[in-house]
This record gives C-alpha cells, structure tokens and sequence, in this order.
C-alpha cells in the first residue's frame, strides 16, 4: 500500500467527523478575525466571543501592545540567534527566568519556547528507565506525550483516578513496590487547573502524601498561573502548598495572552534540564520581542490585582448565572466554564445547537462531543476574561438559556437535516435565512 494512501481515506476521529459534515471551518479551524477580544468576526459577522484563554485581557492591553511594539523594532525577530546553550543566551532571557522563579516561590526556573513541547521534554529529561510515573486520568495531552516519552524508555507509569487520592494512594503503593524493584524514583503528574472541566487539582492533599511516600510532584498550571491565589501565582499558592510542589510548570499561552513558557523548581534541578532537555537543546531561543513583552506581562500580573478581580467577578456572575437557570456547569471552582447539556441526537443536534448560536445568537463559544464527553453529553466550554462585560454576561446567560429549552424541547433534533445543507459552505446571511 502507498504509504499515503491511509492518510487520504481516513483523516482520524476528529478529521474524519469534519469531513463527513464539511465541518472545516465552521466547527474545526474556524478563522476568527478582527481586534482579540470578546468581540470578533467569523464569518462576516460580529460574533460576541468566548473562546479566548485571554484569561487577563492582556492580548490587547495597551501597554503590552506598546511594548511588543517597541521591542519588536528595537531587536526584530531573529536576536537572539541559536539555541540557548550555544549562542542564543541573554542577560533578558536569565532577568525573566529570575522574575518568574520568585513570583512563584521557586529558586530558579528555565525559559521554554513552548508549553507542549517544553513539559513533554522536561518529563522526557527527569525520568528514566528506572523510574515510575503515577498521573491524574485527566492529564492534558501534552503530559500524556511525556508520559509515552517515558514509554519509549520502557519505564512504569500508573494512572489514579481523576482528583481521587485514595486511588493515587493504592498506585503509589504499586509504583513503590516498582520502584524499589527497579532501583528509581517516583513522579507524580497532575494540574492546577483542569483545562476542560475547570476543576481545581487536589494539590494539598497529593503534596500531603509525602509524608507516607517518596515520590516527587509536578504540576501542570497552565490555566492557574495569573489566575489563581492571592497574587496570582497559582494554585499552589491559593491551596498553601506551593513548597511541596517540585516542579511547578506553565505556559505564557493563558494569563500572558503570548508564546513561551517556564518550568521552575531546585536550582539544581533546574540547571539539570537547561542542560537535558533536548526539545530546548536543539531549538532555536525565544525571540527577544517575546522575553521583553512576558517581562511586562509579568509586571501588569504583580501590579494590577484589578485585573484578576474583574476576571473573577465575570467568572462569578457567568456561572452563578448559569447555576440559576439550572444548567450544569459541573465542578469547576477555576475560571473555566464547561455547560454540559443533554443530547439524543449525537453530532448533528450539537452541529445545529452551534449553528443556531452562532448564526441566530452572535455567540461563538468552543463545542465538545463524544469522544472527549460521553454519548449523549454536549458541551459548551466559555472562558470568561476580564475584557468581557456584565452586559456580555447577561447577553450569554440568556442564549444559553434559549438554546438549552429548544435542545430540551427537541428542535435541534427535529432540525437536524439542516446541517445537509451546510452553513460552513454558504455566507453566514444565507445560512441565517436557513435556519429561521
């Protein structure tokens, strides 16, 4: 068979269900166009939006824009040149390393390129052949790559039941019997903040177990970073335990509305992975522009705790708000907001659900089916920043409740031979005329 072949007939899960309802476009790649904000253009149209993880309303804060700007033309986008270990180092690129291990409470920390690769290569450089690895059910995608890293090198891995310490309990005993057979050490992997429920990780009660076990903690922070605690620096800090935390990690990709990340931790440890982490290595250094636009990204996360406290009070009044109108939102505690809805009609209803809400509402939120949720479950995932509006809130919670009803109601299912005629492929003012 021509090696390709495959890859022409069958474009996986995800690309096989875009393709089977001309989805490109529309509920995959859509292309959201515009100024970033809570306000954007799909389609022609203006669409109010709840897909960013602009989390603080960085992405267009005005001092961010300037000094991205003013960066961008004092170094362009090449300096510095080369990997870091070879020639692309800088005295800006050890300033943000410095800033961001103190925000956190660490001794140092190591500047990422990006937030995928960069955890799946630390977790690839920390363990090996002897080590056994225990991680939450629910780990982001780019922990369980890490994980297959490990994998690779034929090393044990355990995975506890989603935020339960009894069963990470029960495969700590298993991994400490392995380990102790095999000569290694134990790492445990888990986040702050679950990036699709919103649930908070059980990080003081896992830190906790330390007493009973030896094993050392990782946690992936991406959404709690800027968001979560007193000062922002996380979950660790808003649970009191962020010491027991060895590996603290996060993107620039959430808070710091930019490309980057960081993982900080022991001072050794962390000058062991500048020097083993092969995905830094071998890659280029972040460009200047982007060290000295996460420096003030930084600043404006210490300096203006308003910014956090009007993401909070969008966060409080949107989910209190869909609590009220008895629509399940789950267990989030975080500024993640996943509606869960009831569906019979499986991938149609929830394509003329989106539709109806985005042609008909004006509102473009992120849609989640099986296999991510179980059949029969739909669900809408907001990310409330701190630029959207009260206004932007109320106008939500009153789609949400029109679209709830007539899922309820069963419209969308009634409807659902709407989607043959494809609003992906015609312009959204014919699409609207469809769907009324």
């Amino acid at each position: 068979m021509d090696l390709f072949e495959k890859l022409r007939t069958n474009l996986g899960p995800i690309g096989s269900s875009s393709r089977e309802y001309n989805a490109h476009h529309y509920f995959a790649f859509p292309k959201l166009e515009g100024e970033l904000g809570p306000h954007m253009v799909f389609r022609g149209r203006k669409m109010l939006n709840w897909s960013l993880n602009n989390y603080l309303g960085l992405a267009n804060h005005p001092e961010v824009r300037k000094i991205d700007a003013e960066a961008a033309k004092d170094w362009g986008l090449a300096y510095p040149m080369g990997a870091r270990m070879m020639s692309g180092n800088s005295d800006l690129h050890e300033e943000l390393e410095k800033q961001l291990a103190e925000f956190v409470g660490k001794e140092d920390s190591f500047l990422l390129n990006y937030g995928y690769q960069g955890v799946m290569s630390a977790i690839e450089a920390v363990v090996d052949y002897r080590d056994v690895i225990v991680y939450d059910a629910e780990c982001h995608a780019c922990l369980i790559d890490g994980i297959r890293l490990h994998k690779a090198k034929m090393g044990e891995y355990y995975k506890f039941n989603h935020n339960d310490i009894d069963s990470l309990e029960k495969n700590l005993q298993r991994a400490t019997k392995k380990a102790a057979e095999k000569g290694g050490g134990i790492l445990v992997i888990t986040e702050g903040v679950f990036g699709m429920s919103g649930k908070v990780g059980i990080l003081k009660e896992i830190v906790a177990l330390k007493e009973k076990y030896d094993f050392k903690l990782l946690v992936d922070d991406a959404h709690g970073f800027g968001t979560m605690g007193p000062t922002g620096a996380g979950v660790g800090e808003l649970q009191g335990c962020q010491d027991g935390i060895d590996l603290y990690f996060s993107t620039f990709a959430k808070s710091m509305a930019a490309i980057g990340a960081f993982i900080a931790g022991d001072h050794d440890i962390i000058m062991y992975l500048k020097y083993n982490m092969r995905s830094q290595t071998y890659a280029k250094a972040l460009p200047m522009p982007y060290v000295v636009g996460a420096m003030k990204r930084l600043e404006l996360i210490k300096t203006q705790p308003e910014l956090r406290e009007k993401l909070w009070q969008n966060v409080r009044a949107m989910q209190d708000g869909l609590r009220a109108r008895g629509l399940n939102i789950g267990d989030t505690t975080s500024p993640v907001t996943p509606v869960f809805l009831h569906s019979e009609g499986g991938v149609q209803e929830a394509g003329v659900l989106v539709r109806d809400l985005r042609e008909n509402m004006g509102v473009f939120c992120s849609i989640v089916v099986y296999p991510v949720v179980p059949k029969g479950v739909i669900m809408l995932r907001i990310i409330p920043t701190a630029a959207h509006s009260l206004e932007d809130v109320d106008y939500t919670l009153k789609a949400f409740t029109a679209v709830s009803e007539k899922l309820n109601q069963g419209f969308y299912r009634e409807n659902a031979h709407q989607v043959l005629i494809d609003a992906a492929l015609v312009p959204s003012e014919v699409a609207k005329t469809v769907a009324e």
